[in-house]
């Protein structure tokens, strides 16, 4: 199914809370999760260095990834924060096309480095991040934190 990507707006928030439920549901294996605090998302549709990229196919967000830009740190860096691709497309390029946004958007903004985590226990979501050139930084509480150092263009 062909898709587009772009920066979300606000009248995408809905869908990206669905999505990021749809995320906790899959990691922890439950239904019992709770989306956003209200308000939260708004940081990312206002400028500045925090936005999210959405992928949309007929009119519907299938998927996020956000990125939020540390810029006063002494080594400037991005973290990505949530990252969920509907069900129904994933293993269709849609969070590998997210990732390399997300990696342009921190080489064109001079960001040094790019963190994550990632869940111990979702493998899949290891490999594609190992796949794409992120290192284990840390481990805890069954968490790891992920680097990749970017490298200006």
């Amino acid at each position: 199914m062909p898709y587009t990507i772009r920066e979300a707006n606000a009248n995408d928030a809905d869908r990206i809370n669905e999505l990021f439920i749809q995320m906790l549901q899959t990691i922890y294996e439950r239904d019992d999760v709770q989306g956003y605090e209200e308000g939260y998302l708004d940081k990312f549709f206002e400028s500045g260095n925090d936005l999210i990229y959405v992928a949309k196919a007929d009119d519907l967000v299938i998927g996020f990834l956000s990125v939020e830009g540390h810029c006063k740190e002494e080594t400037p860096f991005i973290y990505l924060d949530d990252f969920s691709v509907a069900r129904e497309h994933r293993g269709n390029g849609v969070g590998r096309k997210l990732l390399c946004l997300a990696e342009r958007y921190a080489t064109e903004h001079d960001f040094e480095n790019i963190f994550l985590h990632v869940e111990e226990s979702n493998v899949r979501a290891r490999k594609l991040y190992e796949k794409f050139g992120y290192e284990e930084y840390e481990t805890s509480a069954g968490r790891i934190k992920m680097i990749k150092r970017v490298h200006k263009p």
